[in-house]
């Protein structure tokens, strides 16, 4: 495979290590996604798009993440992640990512949203303030993270969970792996394993904030619901892996 493939403009490799795994060998959920944020933060900064706009308080929030796994890196795996820019619609930039194992075999795709904030009046901003056209144009992709609705599939499980200091990020707020992490944890507690997941974030949640996670599901896919006193923070949905 080329360098950067179907028009990616970042490229990183990594090693999996045994901090990243779960007791089957293969990477978490969350540690994927770790990944993934690390290569756009690393992509940004390249292109003065990323740290940088902390000095004009401005920063970066995620609000749609569509991760899908075709096959599980695992430890001690060398994989390469792709990311680049994949247009713009009113306030999202597109970002899209690509899983590669050393023999190009794809392992993981993902397309992601992203609101510009500024961090003063937590106003949204418009992406094309700071990103260029050669980044992202004004093509919109056809695969873009979709909104999700209520959970519809029948009620399971549910726990509250008190925000902790190792979920949050440099801005003080949850960081959005640390809710990839409880939506595993939460899958897991009732045996299911999923092979990708669809996560909208609603709100930010802080520290100390107790957070209500709601489980709902058939032998199929599950839903999740995040809330706090009843406001929702974050919607996600995932396809059951079968045996």
């Amino acid at each position: 495979m080329s360098k950067l493939p179907e028009n990616f403009q970042f490229s990183k490799t990594f090693e999996v290590g045994s901090f990243q795994v779960n007791p089957k060998g293969q990477i978490r959920l969350k540690d994927l996604a770790d990944l993934l944020q690390e290569s756009a933060w690393l992509h940004a900064d390249s292109a003065d798009f990323g740290r940088v706009l902390l000095k004009e308080n401005l920063m970066w929030a995620l609000s749609r993440l569509d991760i899908k796994v075709f096959k599980s890196p695992v430890w001690g795996q060398k994989i390469t992640v792709f990311t680049g820019g994949r247009g713009i619609e009113k306030l999202f930039a597109f970002r899209e990512f690509l899983v590669i194992s050393e023999t190009d075999e794809v392992l993981a795709r993902a397309m992601s949203s992203w609101l510009l904030v500024d961090t003063e009046s937590k106003r949204i901003q418009r992406p094309e303030k700071v990103l260029s056209d050669r980044l992202f144009s004004s093509e919109v992709p056809d695969w873009r993270p979709v909104k999700l609705e209520l959970p519809s599939l029948p009620y399971l499980s549910a726990t509250d969970r008190e925000v902790a200091t190792s979920d949050l990020d440099l801005y003080n707020h949850v960081n959005n792996t640390s809710y990839i992490r409880w939506v595993e944890d939460l899958i897991g507690s009732e045996d299911m394993v999923i092979s990708g997941l669809l996560i909208n974030y609603l709100a930010e949640c802080k520290n100390k904030d107790l957070i209500r996670l709601s489980l709902h599901g058939d032998e199929d896919s599950c839903q999740i619901v995040g809330e706090i006193a009843g406001r929702k923070v974050f919607l996600a949905t995932a396809p059951i892996l079968k045996d």
